[in-house]
């Protein structure tokens, strides 16, 4: 029963996004000196399945031809999968995994897959987008963390607003993955939806 009231004031909040992402406030940033709008939607894992459906959804809603919003999403481990094909050491992963084990894994992965190079492929592809989806936050955990890319985020996304779909919880100081591990502090995001 626990689930089902939830779920129901989930979907609440799901509903909202489209609607925020729609006004004007969004798009022109919102704070002190107007600084550029870096939003975090924070949810259970276990609704992961109903975010991604919901995230397909609002890139329909706004998809139209004559649509003020063009909205891009940079899914973080797929980003990751397509470095490590980009380097040619996508299939040397899984054997490095058998033969060194998990940790020397993380530290070949966590080398090649630095924050500046996720952000250089997030300015190519930028283009004339005027909204940033970041998804697969989950998915991409331990080698991509979240605040890394966020705080670094400004230095090549300065003028268009960030969504980041955040399984775990975000209190306007902290993002903890999966209400469990703290990624670090960070305080420069708005909650997108209460």
């Amino acid at each position: 029963m626990r689930r089902g009231r939830n779920l129901s004031y989930f979907n609440d909040r799901l509903d909202k996004i489209i609607d925020k992402i729609k006004e004007d406030k969004f798009i022109e940033g919102r704070g002190l000196g107007n600084e550029i709008s870096f939003y975090v939607f924070d949810y259970q894992p276990e609704y992961e399945l109903e975010v991604r459906d919901q995230i397909e959804h609002i890139k329909n809603v706004f998809k139209h031809e004559n649509s003020n919003r063009k909205i891009i999403e940079f899914d973080l481990y797929k980003m990751m999968i397509d470095i490590a094909n980009d380097r040619g050491i996508f299939d040397r992963i899984f054997e490095m995994e058998e033969r060194q084990g998990k940790e020397a894994l993380f530290r070949a992965m966590t080398n090649f897959a630095k924050p500046n190079v996720f952000l250089s492929k997030m300015e190519e592809q930028l283009e004339d987008h005027n909204v940033v989806l970041i998804t697969g936050v989950g998915k991409a955990y331990p080698f991509v963390r979240s605040h890394n890319i966020l705080n670094n985020l400004q230095e090549v996304i300065d003028k268009v607003p960030v969504i980041l779909f955040f399984p775990g919880e975000y209190d306007g100081t902290s993002l903890r993955l999966f209400s469990r591990f703290t990624d670090d502090n960070y305080y420069r995001a708005f909650r997108l939806v209460d």
